[in-house]
């Protein structure tokens, strides 16, 4: 039996206007009217409790709630169960998720990100949600985009968070990319829905904070463009990948546990591309374990290592420039000396 699409609230419904507004930006993100529950990652903020607001009038039986507390403030314990109390309240389903171990590392923000993010995708699919939603504004992604431009961040970077992305085998929805702070904030005070403030968001310690700031103080910045800027760079991020796609079927050979590419007439951003992934490929196929590897390590180095005919290792792997072709091989041991 096909599930019929649940309808938009009527204009006579409180939020009519913003709950249709709302459940077209979902269904754009996912694709389609959602077939089963949808998991709404729900902090207490007025950000994401707006968020919940609108759900709840839009997807109605289908809206599910997981709140995170990742232990690092005495009043997070206090928030999550201020959450859970409105979902028993509205008769929607919560969950409040805790990392098993403390979070620590260098960066405290982007180790909580991480833990937040495994918390969520494994409750949306112990549930059987089909995609988790997160509450991704308009600020949120002029903040994101002038912080990673500071720290000279390529085209995927400033790019920023996507409306749709695969995180942790979950199908992350950000159906509020085109909404402003104020706006979500004028919800929750419309229709008296209790939130609290963060307070490190005010924290000038962290990164995010300074660039809110920086925002406030400086209309002519322009969130709006900022965030219109960021979205131009994901649909041209994802032009750019389609073509290394293309070229990796095209001009990449593994075998021998190593891959070997052909970069003849190949512009610096497409080799760049190409020799992240190659090295990804012979790190995963090989089992190194260090030194650690991202998809956004610095290959500079290495690239102009190449171009000037040298071979170079990067994160255990050798790379040796043979004519027009890139030779991708685990790096031998170094001798014991």
């Amino acid at each position: 039996m096909s599930r019929r699409a649940v309808p938009p609230p009527s204009a006579s419904e409180p939020f009519a206007l913003e709950a249709e507004r709302f459940h077209h930006d979902l269904i754009r993100a996912l694709g389609h009217e959602p077939r089963g529950a949808v998991l709404f990652a729900v902090s207490g903020g007025p950000d994401s409790m707006a968020m919940l607001t609108l759900a709840a009038a839009t997807f109605g039986a289908r809206v599910r709630v997981a709140t995170v507390d990742h232990r690092l403030r005495a009043a997070a314990a206090d928030e999550a169960a201020m959450v859970a109390g409105h979902c028993a309240a509205i008769g929607v389903a919560h969950a409040t998720l805790v990392p098993a171990e403390p979070i620590a590392g260098a960066s405290i923000q982007a180790a909580a990100r991480h833990a937040r993010y495994r918390l969520l995708a494994g409750h949306a699919a112990a549930i059987g949600a089909e995609a988790l939603a997160t509450a991704h504004h308009v600020d949120d992604q002029a903040e994101t985009f002038l912080m990673r431009a500071a720290r000279g961040s390529g085209i995927a970077g400033l790019a920023g968070v996507r409306p749709r992305a695969t995180i942790d085998g979950a199908t992350v929805l950000r159906p509020l990319l085109e909404w402003r702070r104020a706006e979500l904030r004028a919800i929750v005070r419309r229709a008296e829905v209790p939130f609290v403030d963060d307070p490190s968001n005010h924290d000038p310690a962290h990164d995010r904070t300074r660039f809110r700031r920086l925002l406030d103080a400086n209309e002519w910045l322009g969130p709006p463009q900022l965030a219109r800027s960021a979205a131009a760079l994901a649909e041209a991020d994802g032009d750019v990948r389609a073509i290394v796609a293309w070229l990796w079927a095209s001009r990449a050979t593994q075998g021998g546990g190593g891959v070997r590419i052909a970069v003849d007439g190949l512009p610096r951003e497409l080799t760049r591309r190409l020799a992240r992934r190659a090295i990804g490929t012979v790190i995963a196929e090989a089992g190194i374990v260090a030194p650690k590897w991202s998809e956004s390590a610095n290959v500079e180095a290495l690239l102009d290592a190449l171009a000037a005919g040298r071979r170079a290792t990067q994160a255990g792997v050798l790379v040796t420039p043979q004519g027009d072709e890139w030779r991708f091989r685990p790096a031998p041991a170094r001798r014991a000396t």
